[in-house]
């Protein structure tokens, strides 16, 4: 059977290679390949700088308010195809339709919406130098690229070419070659809602793509979301022209059920920051520390909801709401770990194993997995998974937990359960994670900064301040008075 193949999106239209090589892309629900897609080679990659340069001329020079209205456009466009976008992240990615028809679309729509509103809100300063005065300007830094994701495809492409866009720039967006669909469909809608041809280009690839793009003198910034290990090496790579880089990295974060906590809500928390996406979110909560005295209740209510009311199978069935991993190869990773807690002494007490749906029989599932009887020095407890396996352990005091909640290189999201008011912003000002939640977990809008501390990250996106880091500060002088020279 033939599949469609689908080619590089450059200056407004499809372009395509001179290698031939392409790659192909797999339905992780089905283990069936969908589409093929060529290989961004030297031609393509030429191509893509010439006319970014040009798009940057165009979309520069624009005002801001002139941008604000072709971005509101596009977000409508986004809006108005949401189940068809929808449907590309499912096939794409193997996460169930009842998250990515109300999430995965919308979420990315919001944020270009944000930040097509705080386009025309960018503003300099001006102040007197005895008679004379300056002014500083807020200009674009000129071509960026993105690096995206395979979990959040569309909305990562949203999250890095909202602001991007608004404040002048163009980019160049490197989806993953696991999903690579979802950015091509966005530079379609892009085009369509009015924005110049060369401001959104996408080019196609691996690891070599990638490296092109961090290493091209004429990209003045990268944004890169992925694991951590990648992005010291696309951080490597950017410095040897000393590209500005954002960076949003991979995390280990704690989530803290006080014994006062709301438990079923703690529950929902818990589950939802482990087994939504199949567990591949990086804010994942993937260590929660339960006080002892309500430890019991607890692992009662979260293996009774875990056994009955998880329900993997064909990610296209409404009320599927556990989907396939990304790939054949994740999939023996998650599984190789769960073998190695059970190998370091953690007890399973519920999943552990490999699934095979009956609507999906030949997807990348593993169910839901939760390990108790887990220590801190565990792999499973230091290491990011990124699949539907969480460690739950024990706490007795507020000062121990923290330090414990801490004891790791990554620092990108972390919760708190309690419904006492001054314990709760008493214990969150004293994690070390750029992203946090009292008494929920995994909400993340628009206004919202994200980003993490330490390994998990450098710079933020969304929120006002992910603006200003897609800008660069002129100062102008101006000679009010005669210049005093000894020459």
């Amino acid at each position: 059977m033939t599949v469609p193949v689908f080619q590089n999106f450059v200056h407004g239209q499809f372009l395509a290679n001179q290698s031939g090589e392409k790659f192909a892309v797999k339905n992780p629900a089905t283990d069936q390949v969908i589409y093929e897609v060529e290989v961004a080679d030297e031609v393509v990659q030429k191509a893509a700088i010439e006319s970014a340069k040009q798009g940057f001329q165009v979309w520069s020079a624009m005002s801001p308010i002139e941008r604000s209205r072709i971005l509101h456009k596009a977000v409508a466009l986004l809006r108005e195809r949401n189940d068809q976008l929808a449907e590309i992240e499912v096939l794409d990615t193997g996460k169930p339709w009842q998250e990515a028809e109300c999430v995965d679309v919308q979420t990315g729509a919001d944020v270009i919406e944000y930040f097509a509103g705080l386009a025309p809100t960018q503003v300099g300063s001006q102040q007197p130098v005895g008679n004379d005065f300056f002014y500083t300007r807020k200009e674009p830094l000129g071509i960026c690229a993105g690096i995206g994701a395979w979990n959040y495809p569309l909305q990562i492409a949203c999250w890095k070419s909202g602001p991007a866009l608004a404040a002048g720039n163009v980019l160049i967006f490197k989806p993953s070659e696991e999903t690579p669909l979802g950015a091509i469909k966005l530079a379609e809608i892009f085009i369509e809602a009015g924005v110049p041809a060369g401001v959104f280009n996408v080019v196609q690839g691996a690891a070599k793509v990638g490296q092109w793009l961090t290493t091209h003198p004429q990209i003045e910034k990268v944004s890169f979301t992925g694991e951590v290990g990648t992005g010291k090496k696309v951080m490597q790579s950017a410095a040897s022209n000393l590209k500005e880089v954002t960076m949003e990295l991979g995390g280990k974060s704690p989530l803290i059920v006080f014994e006062d906590a709301d438990l079923s809500q703690a529950v929902s928390a818990a589950m939802l920051g482990n087994f939504y996406t199949q567990g591949e979110v990086c804010t994942n909560c993937t260590r929660v520390f339960v006080h002892r005295s309500v430890y019991q209740p607890f692992l009662d209510e979260l293996l009774e909801r875990t056994e009955h009311n998880i329900i993997a199978g064909d990610p296209m069935d409404p009320s599927v709401n556990l989907g396939a991993l990304i790939s054949k190869q994740h999939q023996q990773l998650v599984l190789d770990y769960i073998e190695k807690g059970i190998a370091e002494g953690a007890k399973v007490l519920t999943g552990g194993r490999a699934l095979s749906p009956e609507s999906a029989p030949n997807g990348y599932f593993v169910a839901p997995t939760i390990f108790v009887d887990c220590d801190d020095d565990m792999t499973i407890v230091k290491e990011e998974i990124f699949g539907p396996v969480m460690s739950v352990l024990v706490f007795d005091d507020e000062q121990e937990v923290i330090e414990r909640a801490n004891n790791t290189h990554l620092g990108l999201a972390a919760g708190v359960f309690t419904q006492n008011i001054k314990r709760a912003h008493r214990v969150i000002h004293q994690l070390a994670a750029g992203i946090c939640w009292i008494n929920s977990y995994g909400n993340s809008p628009a206004e919202m900064p994200v980003g993490g501390y330490k390994q998990s990250g450098i710079g933020r996106e969304n929120g006002i301040e992910t603006l200003d880091q897609y800008t660069q500060t002129k100062s102008v002088y101006v000679g009010m008075s005669d210049i005093e020279s000894p020459f």
